[in-house]
């Protein structure tokens, strides 16, 4: 899935590259959920998302208070306590300054 809409640099990327563990065990629930609650977030600019072995979701912000913000989100926070206990295997997530942005079509 590729953000809908080209965004004006400069803005910022939140990069999350993770390896699951097994099983369900709620994961396809709370995604959902956060996905809907993250495109409501203010600084809020778009979303790309691509799983295999490897996951990567990047997440585009327009401040890095934004960012702040997100990562500070309750629901957030339990998704992220609940992905350390039971979802991934091992994850990073790495915040880039996006200075130019090109592509095509």
């Amino acid at each position: 899935m590729l953000a809908k809409v080209s965004m004006k640099p400069p803005y910022y990327a939140v990069i999350f590259t993770s390896v699951r563990t097994e099983g369900d065990r709620g994961y396809e629930e709370m995604a959902t959920t956060i996905k809907k609650l993250v495109e409501q977030q203010p600084g809020f600019l778009g979303m790309d998302s691509a799983r295999s072995h490897v996951g990567i979701t990047v997440c585009y912000w327009d401040s890095l208070q934004a960012i702040e913000r997100w990562k500070k989100n309750e629901q957030h926070r339990v998704a992220q306590a609940l992905g350390r206990r039971d979802w991934y295997a091992q994850y990073r997530v790495r915040i880039c300054k996006v200075e130019a942005e090109y592509g095509w079509p």
